[in-house]
């Protein structure tokens, strides 16, 4: 048996344990969310709200660590000592930062004092508005009619029910009025109101230039204490979540301040050459907007949209704004992204919603920009720990059910045409016999599972084989495409022909097979894949019902010139009167090959023979059928592939009288 690592037996250890004949790595082992990891997510956020005053500035130092380690890394590898490499990195990072802010803070101070120069061109627009929409016809028009007769009527039903006041009344008493005093404030007190407020911001500032220098430098310290903390007896499993958390968050940071660089310049650029003023300013703001998930371009683009309406006299510059945006954000999402995108960050596009709706109730617009770093940590640790599983399973953007699983799911459900679609996308890098060999077949094993174990009825059993069925059809299509790739040949060396499916050889040609369903509908189905594997190999073959199994059935529709006939179960045990159908076979038709097929769950790469857990079960039943008559008894497709194809003649059978008589006389000379 192949070595195991660590990680994987741990991972095993923490799994509940398959019953005796149960198909391990189904979906009903998965790790459940139980009430004490309920309780824990609890408290954690709820630490992480009330404590975000101390917490916010330490995941701001973190996340901004986490950026500038590989810079001082390198300055490390060219020679410069740990702390002149952290300072200059620092010193550099926040000087950039503190430039940017004081650019921001001038240009919107020249912003503000231009805004009354706006006020005749907005003025002017909505005069063009209303005149557009006014009259009887008009869009405005209409709703200032509505609201009109809707006021003329509120008034006239407040005044019917006022009654006349009776003559000589006392007139009302007038409502008291308002009295406030206004204290004069000392010198002392407004610089209090003044500076006190600037006081906060200033001070987490610079606790968090001080915990990212202090991160810096001692941030090998710092890999160690979490490997002691986290799992020191795992060295393997530890050092991977640092490397990978650290390259997705690393990558994600400097690569979308990358792309924010590429989107903003042309912005400015372009908002420049319009007319819209203070274009430097928006060209800043995109950069750090877009840093916020899927809105921070809209939010980008409607500053200046806004201020192209109010300092433009026409609406020239509101469509030419709207057309710059639309062509670079354009550019940028389909040809820039992807292109400086290697790998993804590992999160979900519906992760990263929920995300940012989650961080930002939890630290305002912080927590909005800071939300999908912070996110692709947590599925880092679901992804190499499992005490933190959860996280990937909700926000990881890989499947979380194997694609047999998924399959028997939509088998399930009876939903026939997302099956196919997906089996489309996975042919698209398998070949047909390895779809039904690692995806096809082990769902049929899983729905027999169910049926040994009685949760799947009968009701479901036939859906699931209709279903399937319906599949194996839909790829008919495909079975004349490969037998076309396979007859092109190897690819010439030298010469640019196009990549063939790999091991893509006809070895069944010449040879005809018929593949019979053992005892129920699922084996029908397993024998319809075979058949079609063994059509893309180059063989005629056809597929049996295990209803036409009965003798005056088979010899009604078996073919002639059938050179083989492959009875197929997907049952790890099936009973012993489905396998004498191998020798009602032989008799009714002596020349031909019989074989038996005990589809086995395939192994993982990384479990070696574990996963296969009905195998002792299995093999015991190829024998039982080898004793009856079976000229071959496999449980893989390659095996079955191979026997069914043999040019081997078929083996005598002989009566059962006459075999007992001969295991009876053998037996005499031992027991003597």
């Amino acid at each position: 048996m192949p070595d195991i690592d660590a990680a994987t037996r741990d991972k095993r250890r923490s799994m509940p344990q398959a019953e005796p004949g149960m198909i391990t790595g189904s979906p009903m082992q998965a790790r459940r969310i139980n009430l004490p990891t309920l309780a824990t997510i609890a408290a954690v956020v709820a630490i992480i709200y009330f404590a975000q005053n101390v917490v916010l500035p330490l995941a701001i130092a973190m996340l901004i660590t986490f950026a500038l380690s590989p810079l001082a890394t390198r300055l490390r590898r060219i020679g410069l000592p740990n702390l002149p490499a952290v300072l200059i990195v620092v010193t550099a990072a926040f000087v950039a930062i503190g430039m940017f802010i004081l650019i921001v803070i001038w240009q919107l101070s020249t912003l503000t004092s231009n805004l009354p120069r706006f006020q005749a061109n907005i003025v002017t627009k909505v005069e063009s508005l209303v005149e557009a929409g006014s009259g009887s016809d008009g869009v405005i028009g209409r709703v200032s009619n509505m609201v009109e007769s809707i006021n003329n009527q509120i008034a006239a039903r407040v005044e019917d029910e006022e009654e006349p006041r009776v003559a000589g009344a006392a007139p009302e008493e007038p409502d008291p009025m308002l009295v406030e005093v206004v204290q004069d404030q000392s010198t002392l007190e407004m610089m209090q109101d003044i500076v006190l407020p600037l006081i906060g911001p200033i001070a987490t500032t610079g606790l968090v230039v001080v915990v990212v220098v202090f991160m810096l430098l001692e941030r090998a310290e710092l890999r160690d204490r979490f490997i002691k903390l986290v799992g020191s007896n795992d060295l393997h499993r530890t050092t991977q979540v640092l490397q990978d958390a650290g390259r997705r968050v690393t990558q994600y940071l400097l690569v979308q301040l990358l792309v924010n660089i590429i989107y903003a310049v042309p912005i400015g650029v372009g908002l420049w050459f319009i007319g819209v003023p203070n274009a430097l300013l928006w060209g800043l703001l995109t950069l750090v907007l877009r840093f916020i998930p899927y809105i921070g371009s809209v939010l980008s683009a409607a500053f200046p949209i806004l201020l192209a309406f109010a300092s433009s006299p026409d609406w020239s510059m509101v469509l030419w704004t709207i057309i710059l945006f639309g062509v670079v954000e354009t550019i940028t999402s389909n040809a820039i992204e992807p292109w400086l995108y290697g790998s993804r960050t590992g999160v979900s596009p519906l992760a990263i919603i929920i995300s940012a709706i989650f961080w930002t109730w939890l630290w305002g617009p912080l927590g909005l920009v800071m939300s999908t770093p912070l996110t692709v940590c947590l599925v880092v640790l679901g992804r190499h720990i499992p005490q933190f599983e959860v996280f990937d399973t909700l926000f990881g953007d890989e499947p979380v059910l194997e694609p047999h699983a998924r399959l028997y799911q939509r088998l399930l459900a009876g939903d026939a045409i997302e099956a196919t679609s997906r089996a489309e996308e996975a042919l698209e890098t398998m070949t047909l016999g390895e779809y039904y060999r690692d995806i096809g077949i082990p769902a049929l094993l899983i729905a027999q599972n169910d049926q040994r174990r009685g949760v799947l009825t009968v009701e479901q059993q036939e859906r699931v084989a209709t279903t399937a069925q319906e599949i194996v059809i839909d790829l008919a299509e495909v079975v004349e495409e490969e037998r076309e790739i396979a007859s092109i040949g190897p690819k010439p060396e030298g010469e640019d022909a196009p990549e063939l499916v790999e091991n893509a050889v006809q070895d069944g040609d010449g040879h005809s097979v018929l593949c019979v369903g053992g005892k129920n509908s699922l084996d029908d189905v397993s024998a319809a894949m075979l058949a079609q594997i063994m059509r893309a190999e180059g063989a005629t073959a056809e597929e049996l019902a295990h209803t036409d199994l009965g003798l005056n059935r088979f010899r009604e529709v078996a073919i002639t010139g059938v050179d083989c006939v492959v009875l197929s179960f997907v049952d790890p045990s099936p009973m012993r009167a489905s396998l004498l159908h191998i020798r009602r076979i032989k008799r009714a038709a002596p020349h031909l090959r019989v074989g038996v097929v005990i589809w086995n769950m395939p192994p993982k790469e990384e479990d070696g023979d574990m996963t296969v857990k009905p195998a002792q079960v299995a093999e015991s039943k190829l024998n039982e059928a080898l004793e009856i008559g079976a000229d071959f008894a496999v449980r893989t497709l390659d095996e079955a592939l191979r026997q069914s194809f043999s040019k081997e003649g078929p083996k005598p059978v002989e009566p059962v009288r006459l075999r007992q008589r001969r295991v009876e006389l053998r037996a005499r000379p031992a027991q003597a």
